[in-house]
């Protein structure tokens, strides 16, 4: 039976700061690419994932989880964390929800058809919120 390889966090700490990409780290130790990208975060030093749960509240099906509307959410959302996406994904993003809000319409979503447009509600949207956050957070920057 093999010994299970350990990765000195100190060590490790030292080659991220001088940039070695997640292979190189990999190799370096004597072990995958998952249990560094483990070790990293176990120590600290991997960046926090997003939560996009705000903007896409439903459990999308794998059929539509890279489709141009749960993209374009995504991508807003990121914005309104603060980690917007490169400049001609986040401009998509934003002029698909204005169109959207401009339009009065909202955004659904059903695991069997997908996302479609509807009328928004009178008590506001969802593709209106999620909009106004990554606007807010754009213009702090």
């Amino acid at each position: 039976m093999a010994r299970k390889a350990t990765i000195d966090r100190a060590e490790l700490a030292r080659l991220v700061a001088e940039g070695r990409s997640v292979q190189e780290l990999a190799d370096h130790f004597g072990v995958s690419e998952s249990g560094v990208l483990q070790a990293k975060r176990a120590a600290g030093l991997a960046k926090p994932m997003l939560d996009h749960s705000a903007a896409i509240p439903w459990k999308l099906s794998r059929a539509h989880s890279q489709s141009g509307p749960a993209t374009n959410l995504r991508n807003l959302s990121a914005a309104a964390q603060g980690r917007p996406p490169a400049s001609e994904r986040l401009n998509t993003a934003l002029r698909w929800a204005q169109r959207l809000v401009d339009s009065g319409l909202d955004v659904r979503y059903d695991p069997a058809e997908g996302f479609g447009e509807v009328p928004a509600s009178p008590e506001g949207s969802h593709i209106a919120k999620v909009l106004d956050a990554a606007r807010k957070a754009l213009e702090g920057r």
